[in-house]
C-alpha cells in the first residue's frame, strides 16, 4: 500500500481525489486533509499519523501566488513540519508538462484575468512558453465546484490555442477526473488538470509509478505498475 497525503483548501471537487483513486485500481490510498495557505501544517499531523509517504499543499493559486521563490519557501516549509517529500499543485503542473516533454501550453482558468496571468508568469519562470491564457472570471470555488462536464469542455475549447502542444486547467475546485481521456480525445493533446497533477506529483514524490490511461496521456509515461480501468521534491 502507497499513503498519499494531500493538504487540500476544501470546499468543492474533493470527491475527485476519491474518483482517481478508484481509477488507479491499485494499492494506492488518497488521503485529504482540509486546510489553508497560511496554516499549511495543522494537517500535518493527520496526515503522517495515516501512513502518507509524501504530502502534497493541493491549491493552485495558493501557491503560484506566492511568486516562483515564495512557492519554493512554502514547499520547504511543509516539507520540515511533515518530516516528508512535499510539493505542491503549481510545482506539479511544472513538472507534468516536463514529464510530456512539450514548451508551450495554453491555460484554461476559472480564475479572474490577472490571477490566471500569475500562473502564467509562474510558469514562465519554470522555462515554460505559455501560448495563451483564457481566464472564465470565477470569483468562488463554490462555483467551480458546480460547474458541469459541459462548462469544462467549453473553457477546455476557448483556451486550446492551435499552437500549444498541451492545455492545462489550473483550479483544484473543477471537477476533471472524469473527463481528461474525453477531452484529450476531443482537443487531439494532452490535457493536465489540478487533481490529476497533484495525485501525479504525490506518486513522483514516492517514486511509484503508475499506467492509469483513464487518467490521461500523463498516466501513460510509465508501465512498472499498471492499473486497471475500474471503480488516482521541487
Amino acid at each position: 500500500m502507497t499513503a498519499l497525503g494531500f493538504l487540500h483548501p476544501g470546499h468543492s471537487a474533493e470527491d475527485d481525489y476519491q474518483r482517481i483513486e478508484q481509477l488507479l485500481g491499485t494499492d494506492i490510498r488518497l488521503d485529504l486533509e482540509k486546510g489553508s495557505a497560511d496554516r499549511l501544517t495543522a494537517g500535518v499531523e493527520a496526515l503522517r499519523l495515516s501512513g502518507a509517504e509524501a504530502v502534497v499543499w493541493a491549491s493552485t493559486s495558493s501557491s503560484f501566488g506566492y511568486g516562483w521563490q515564495g512557492a519554493h519557501d512554502q514547499v520547504r516549509t511543509l516539507a520540515l513540519a511533515a518530516g516528508l517529500p512535499a510539493s505542491s499543485t503549481s510545482f506539479a503542473f511544472v513538472h507534468a508538462v516536463r514529464e510530456l516533454g512539450v514548451r508551450k501550453v495554453a491555460i484554461g482558468a476559472t480564475y479572474p484575468a490577472d490571477v490566471a496571468e500569475r500562473f502564467a508568469e509562474f510558469l514562465r519562470a519554470a522555462g515554460i512558453e505559455v501560448t495563451g491564457v483564457h481566464a472564465a472570471g470565477v470569483a468562488t470555488r463554490a462555483e467551480v465546484g458546480e460547474w458541469g462536464p459541459q462548462d469544462v469542455t467549453s473553457l477546455a475549447e476557448k483556451a486550446s490555442a492551435t499552437t500549444a502542444e498541451a492545455l492545462l486547467l489550473p483550479d483544484t475546485a473543477l471537477h476533471t477526473a472524469s473527463h481528461i481521456t474525453t477531452l484529450e480525445k476531443h482537443l487531439t493533446k494532452p490535457v493536465l488538470t489540478a487533481n490529476q497533477v497533484s495525485v501525479w506529483e504525490a506518486l513522483r514524490l514516492t517514486t511509484r509509478k503508475v499506467n492509469a490511461p483513464s487518467l490521461g496521456t500523463l498516466f501513460t509515461r510509465e508501465s512498472v505498475v499498471q492499473a486497471t480501468s475500474s471503480p488516482s521534491g521541487v
